[in-house]
């Protein structure tokens, strides 16, 4: 899961990058930024924000839509904030959870943990059992949803999260039925930034990546989505977002 709160650096959910590939390939449903002609499309791309080309936008949904930090519970269940950190630099760690982004279902993820670190076993537990208590919702950011919503622009999310994390939290955000599709990393075994995933963003829901405003709060993805032709905006706060997209001719 992405945006996580918090700058310590070994549980920051900063998503490792994956690897692109070549760049001047591209991938199945998506040209390269550079084309076979040696034409370099940034112009073209760049150009939405001028003619008002973009007609899609396309939201990462931790820490862009939904603040998710396990801080929120652990710091309930452990007395500290130097037991909390220790815990999730050490056993609930960002590469752990990083399996579960890429496909691997959370009671695989909880069994391994409890396997290596028995005295732990409730914490752990906790992470599936109380996951609800580690998501918000970030309403300003909602709000822009609804307005571009409102002016009946096609929004699709894109997000590296668990499967089993995302249904355990998706009654509480019921925004998320105002999205036309929603492709979750750990449902299809792929994430970002590698190039795989919006080629399936891209081919499913038949989307031409020069349309396309993609929002998301980590640069590799923000980067990669750049690189295969998408209009890429790096998320940091929601006024700045509210910027980028009327900029587009978007709201």
């Amino acid at each position: 899961i992405e945006g996580r709160a918090g700058n310590r650096a070994s549980h920051s959910k900063r998503k490792r990058p994956g690897r692109m590939g070549d760049s001047q390939r591209g991938i199945d449903g998506i040209e390269s930024r550079t084309s076979t002609t040696g034409v370099d499309r940034t112009a073209y791309i760049e150009g939405c924000a001028v003619v008002a080309l973009c007609k899609t936008v396309v939201f990462d949904l931790g820490g862009v839509l939904i603040h998710w930090d396990p801080r929120l519970l652990y710091r309930k269940l452990l007395p500290t904030e130097a037991e909390v950190e220790q815990f999730l630099s050490t056993v609930c760690t960002l590469d752990w959870d990083a399996q579960q982004d890429a496909g691997r279902p959370l009671e695989e993820g909880i069994a391994e943990l409890v396997a290596r670190f028995p005295d732990q076993t409730l914490l752990i537990e906790a992470w599936r059992d109380r996951f609800t208590e580690m998501v918000l919702p970030i309403r300003d950011s909602i709000e822009l949803l609804r307005e571009l919503r409102e002016r009946e622009v096609p929004l699709y999310a894109l997000s590296n999260w668990g499967a089993d994390e995302f249904e355990a939290i998706r009654h509480l955000f019921p925004f998320l039925k105002w999205f036309s599709g929603i492709v979750i990393s750990g449902r299809v075994g792929l994430v970002k930034p590698g190039p795989e995933i919006f080629g399936l963003l891209v081919r499913e829901h038949g989307l031409n990546p020069a349309e396309v405003a993609f929002i998301d709060d980590q640069p590799p993805n923000v980067e990669a989505a750049k690189q295969l032709g998408f209009q890429s905006i790096l998320y940091s706060s929601p006024a700045d977002l509210r910027t980028e997209l009327a900029s587009l001719g978007l709201l």
